[in-house]
C-alpha cells in the first residue's frame, strides 16, 4: 500500500467544526488519518513519502462551481485582451492584423475577454474596422462576459445572418440609424450565432488539456462545467474521460452556450440523467440562461438601471416557458439550474421552483441557481425556504465592481450577498465562471473576505465573510452542491485524496497578500497532478 505522510503543516480540514491539524496521512488514493505530526509519525514505515510542510497549509483540493472548461481552454490558445492586457482598439487591430498574416484563408480568428470599458476609445471595434483587416478570414470577438460579440462581416454570412434577420427572443441583432448591421450580437442573437461558428475535435481537446493543466496549477481539483459550446463539447469530455485523458474530476451541466434550450430539452429527452457517471466525470443539472450579463449590462431587473432608467435588461424566457421546459425534468429526478443574475430573473425561477415542489414534492433536490447577482432579502428568504443552492461568483466584484456601481447603484449591497446568504443558513457555493473572471481561487477568497474590487473601492461591505466561510464556498459547500459532499471536500478519514499544498501558511497571510498565495503541490486521488517545484524532502 502505498503512503504519503504530510508533517509539521497547517491541515485546514473544512471539517463540521473547521479544526486546523498539524498533519495527514494519505493511503493510496485516500485519506487514511489526520492529527498531531507525532500521531501521524506512528504510521510512517520504510516506504512511506514523507513531505515536510514547514509550516506550509494544506486545503481539501479546490472546487470551482462553475467555470466553462472549453470557453476557458480556448481563451488560453487566442488572442487574449486579459493576458497581456489590450489597452486600446488601435492596439487590436494591430495584433488581428498580424495574426491575419499568419492564418490560413478561412480559418476562423478568435478573441477573447474584450471590455470596451477597458480600452482608451470606450466602445466596441466596428464592423468596418474589422472588415477592412480581412475579407477571408471570419473574426469573432467575444466580451469578456460571453453573452456579446463583435464579428466581421464574413461571419455574419457564416451564420446567414444579414439586415433583414429579426432579432431573436432575448437578443439583438445591432443594427446603426441607417438600418446597417454593426456586427455586434447582443445576448441570444450571439449565443445563437456561435452554432455557426464551431470547434474540431482536435481543437476541443486542446483547449480540454490546456485547461486543464491551469487548473491543477491553482489548485482545483474538480469544477462544474457550466455548458460548452455545443454536443460536441459534451462528447468529448466523456470520450477523454474514458481515456483518462481528462483527470480533473468533472460534473458537467446538461446546457450549452449555443441553443441551450434545444440542446438541454433534447438531452433530457434522450435521457441523460443527473447523477450518472464515475468519480471523474458525472452528469450534472439541467441547465437554461434566463437573462444576461451583469457587466453587459443585460441582466433583468425588477427597477431600471441606475445607469439608463429604459433599461430592465433581457428576459429570456415567460414564467409559463421556464416552468414547462423543466416540469418533466423535475418530475424524473433532475437537478435543475439557470443562469440568472437580475433579481427579476431570480424571482421567476423561485417562482418555477415552489410551484414544482408544490406540485412535485421532491427531498433533497439541491436544486441551485447560478450567480445570483442581485438578490435583495425577500428573495433570499424564499431561496432559503424552497432550500436552492446559490453558486455565487466572488471574483465578479473584484473585476467589474466599479461598473456593477454605475449600474446597479445601491443594489450592490446585495449582490453576490454572500454573509446573508450563509448567516440564513443556505448553503452557499462558489465559482469562477472562468473565463469570464480569473481562475485563480484565492482571488475569488480574497474579495469574499474584503469585498475590495482590483482598485480598492469598497463594494458592499455588509457581504464580507470570514476566511473559513469562503473557504467553504470553494470545498465542502461546492461538494454538496453535486451530491459529493461525503467523498470530497474537506480533509477527513476515508475521503478522496484531493489535497492542495500551498507555498505559505494561509492562516497566517495578510489579508492583502491572499491574491499573491501560490500552490505548491496538486494532489488528485493520492498523486501528485501538479508540482511547482521540487521541495525539500520530496
Amino acid at each position: 500500500m502505498s503512503q504519503t505522510a504530510l508533517l509539521n503543516g497547517e491541515v485546514i480540514t473544512v471539517n463540521s467544526k473547521n479544526e486546523v491539524f498539524e498533519a495527514c496521512l494519505i493511503e493510496e488514493n485516500k485519506i487514511a488519518a489526520v492529527g498531531t505530526t507525532e500521531e501521524i509519525k506512528k504510521h510512517i514505515t520504510a516506504s512511506t513519502k514523507v513531505i515536510d510542510l514547514h509550516g506550509r497549509s494544506v486545503l481539501p483540493g479546490l472546487i470551482d462551481a462553475h467555470m466553462h472548461l472549453f470557453l476557458y481552454g480556448n481563451s488560453l490558445m487566442h488572442l487574449n485582451c486579459k493576458n497581456p492586457a489590450i489597452n486600446s482598439i488601435e492596439e487590436l487591430l494591430e495584433k488581428l492584423a498580424a495574426i491575419v498574416q499568419k492564418t490560413k484563408n478561412g480559418q476562423i480568428i478568435r478573441v477573447f475577454g474584450f471590455n470596451e470599458l477597458m480600452v482608451k476609445e470606450q466602445r466596441y471595434p466596428t464592423i468596418q474596422e474589422l472588415d477592412k483587416l480581412t475579407q477571408e478570414h471570419p473574426i469573432v470577438i467575444t466580451r469578456t462576459c460571453g453573452h456579446i460579440g463583435v464579428v466581421n462581416s464574413l461571419a455574419l454570412k457564416l451564420a446567414k445572418m444579414d439586415a433583414e434577420t429579426p432579432d431573436p427572443q432575448g437578443g439583438t441583432i445591432e443594427k446603426d440609424s441607417n438600418g446597417k448591421l454593426t456586427g455586434r450580437l447582443i445576448e441570444n442573437a450571439f449565443l445563437l450565432f456561435n452554432q455557426y461558428v464551431t470547434y474540431s475535435d482536435e481543437e476541443l481537446y486542446n483547449a480540454l488539456t490546456k485547461a486543464q493543466e491551469q487548473l491543477f496549477a491553482n489548485g482545483i481539483t474538480s469544477v462544474h462545467d457550466a455548458g460548452g459550446f455545443d454536443e460536441n463539447s459534451f462528447r468529448i469530455m466523456q470520450i477523454a474521460s474514458n481515456k483518462k485523458q481528462l483527470k480533473v474530476r468533472t460534473y458537467a451541466m446538461i446546457g450549452s452556450l449555443n441553443d441551450c434550450e434545444n440542446f438541454t430539452r433534447n438531452m433530457i429527452k434522450a435521457g441523460v440523467m443527473t447523477h450518472t457517471g464515475n468519480d471523474y466525470f458525472k452528469i450534472g443539472p439541467a441547465k437554461l440562461f434566463t437573462d444576461g450579463s451583469s457587466t453587459g449590462p443585460t441582466i433583468a431587473t425588477r427597477e431600471p438601471y441606475t445607469s439608463d432608467s429604459n433599461n430592465y435588461g433581457y428576459l429570456q424566457y415567460t414564467e409559463e416557458e421556464l416552468y414547462s421546459i423543466f416540469s418533466k425534468a423535475h418530475r424524473n429526478g433532475y437537478q435543475i439550474t439557470v443562469h440568472a443574475q437580475g433579481d427579476k430573473a431570480i424571482e421567476q425561477y423561485l417562482n418555477v421552483i415552489e410551484r414544482l415542489l408544490d406540485e412535485y414534492p421532491r427531498d433533497d433536490h439541491r436544486h441551485r441557481v447560478e450567480h445570483l447577482g442581485v438578490c435583495p432579502p425577500d428573495l433570499q428568504e424564499k431561496a432559503k425556504a424552497l432550500n436552492v443552492i446559490p453558486i455565487l461568483n466572488p471574483s465578479f466584484p473584484y473585476e467589474f465592481g466599479e461598473s456593477y456601481i454605475r449600474n446597479y447603484g445601491e443594489r450592490i449591497h446585495y449582490m453576490y450577498a454572500a454573509n446573508d446568504l450563509l448567516s440564513k443558513g443556505i448553503i452557499t457555493a462558489a465559482g469562477s465562471d472562468a473565463p469570464i473572471t480569473t481562475i485563480n481561487p484565492f482571488v475569488g477568497i480574497y474579495t469574499a473576505v474584503t469585498r475590495l474590487t482590483r482598485q480598492n473601492t469598497a463594494f458592499g461591505q455588509e457581504q464580507k465573510v470570514s476566511l473559513m466561510d469562503a473557504l467553504r464556498m470553494y470545498t465542502y459547500n461546492a461538494a454538496y452542491a453535486s451530491f459529493d459532499e461525503a467523498a470530497k471536500g474537506s480533509i477527513e478519514e476515508g475521503k478522496l485524496a484531493d489535497l492542495i499544498i500551498l507555498n505559505t501558511s494561509l492562516l497566517n497571510c495578510p489579508i492583502e497578500e491572499i491574491t499573491q498565495v501560490e500552490v505548491d503541490l496538486t494532489i488528485l486521488d493520492g498523486e501528485i497532478v501538479y508540482a511547482k517545484e521540487l521541495m525539500n524532502g520530496e
